[in-house]
């Protein structure tokens, strides 16, 4: 802001209120104007609004002036390199550098939620969150990202995508040594250092660490609802991911290749559970016993055998299986199915091991026991 529309502003102030004289020492107030509002905590400045700064600064009433000592945009950024958090919930052992931040973090005690979208019936907490919200309705995009094609409805997710291109890493774990990209992805990976399932399932004992993972198990388990079906073949899916991941079958493009074999496969989470079989990386551990496992599904398998649980039912017996695949396996005893059809001769098998077994006849290999 120059010195020569401070003076203008003053100016337009007591004429507007009618002081016919008032004594400014405005030399004074504008070379102090920008040391009073620099933060000697770190390279941020506060900025105001012209007539904000006049009215914050100088309050002119009956001909006298006042300076004001403090500046309160600039106490509250300094809090955030002090780490001063005087305001504590009542009801939690949270505490917030703003009264403002306190009075929104009590609404999840509460459940409040009075700002409604006269769109929908979705109601939020914050004025902001209905802000955001009511921008799905007009499917506006303003944040174009300069790197590509992708554009936001919001300006801190367009900063979140930027990082893809930069490669830039803010949130540090203190606890391990991993990084991320998204302050979101960071808040649910501390959750995994202190165990905590805050999303718990209604209708069974289940807990998530994750809300939409929640709503994955109720849709999955409890309603069996699959709504997203597919266009190629007669199969459904509860989730969208799981779509796209099935339709990529139907196309047989398999774009992530090993680099230490000839392998490659569709899914770069299949590659990577695939590279441990070189690396020999075991990364899921049984928390009751020694094994580990490479394969997450490997792990919660296992689990099962400590608990006993069998949740794979046989219709047709009194059969229960801990993996779905062993009780297919097992109905085609009833059904007497056998896919497995031997090249060099008329015998065929229900499972694909008794076929390998039974190959070996012809090729008179010796069965080591």
């Amino acid at each position: 802001m120059s010195k020569i529309n401070v003076k203008e502003e003053i100016k337009g102030i007591q004429e507007h209120i009618n002081i016919q004289s008032v004594e400014i020492k405005l030399k004074q107030e504008i070379d102090t104007y920008e040391e009073s509002m620099v933060c000697t905590g770190g390279n941020y400045q506060i900025k105001h609004e012209k007539l904000a700064v006049l009215q914050h600064q100088i309050i002119l009433t009956e001909g006298k002036t006042y300076q004001c000592s403090q500046n309160s945009s600039l106490n509250k950024h300094q809090k955030t390199h002090t780490g001063e958090k005087p305001y504590q919930c009542s009801q939690c052992d949270k505490a917030f550098s703003r009264s403002s931040s306190l009075n929104t973090h009590q609404t999840t005690h509460t459940g409040e939620k009075p700002y409604q979208c006269s769109q929908c019936d979705k109601a939020f907490s914050q004025k902001c969150n209905l802000k955001t919200h009511q921008i799905t309705h007009t499917g506006q995009k303003s944040y174009q990202c300069s790197q590509c094609d992708k554009a936001f409805s919001r300006k801190h997710t367009l900063r979140e995508h930027q990082r893809r291109h930069t490669g830039e890493k803010p949130y540090q774990c203190r606890k391990c040594e991993k990084v991320f990209s998204h302050n979101k992805t960071f808040k649910i990976h501390k959750i995994t250092h202190t165990g905590e399932k805050p999303y718990q399932c209604s209708q069974c004992d289940k807990a998530f660490l994750q809300k939409g993972h929640l709503i994955i198990h109720q849709n999955t388990t409890h309603t069996g609802e699959k709504p997203y079906q597919c266009s190629q073949c007669d199969k459904a899916f509860s989730q969208k991911g799981n779509l796209t991941t099935h339709q990529i079958t139907h196309t047989g493009q398999k774009s992530y290749q090993c680099s230490q074999c000839d392998k490659a496969f569709s899914h770069k989470h299949t590659l990577k559970e695939h590279q441990r079989r070189h690396t020999g990386d075991k990364p899921y551990q049984c928390s009751q016993c020694d094994k580990a496992f490479s394969h997450d599904g490997n792990l919660k398998t296992h689990q099962k055998t400590h608990t006993g649980e069998k949740p794979y039912q046989c219709s047709q017996c009194d059969k229960a299986f801990i993996q779905k695949s062993h009780l297919i396996r097992h109905q085609k005893t009833h059904t007497g199915e056998k896919p497995y059809q031997c090249s060099q001769c008329d015998k065929a098998f229900s499972q694909k091991g008794n076929l390998k077994t039974h190959q070996i006849t012809h090729t008179g290999q010796m069965i080591s026991m």
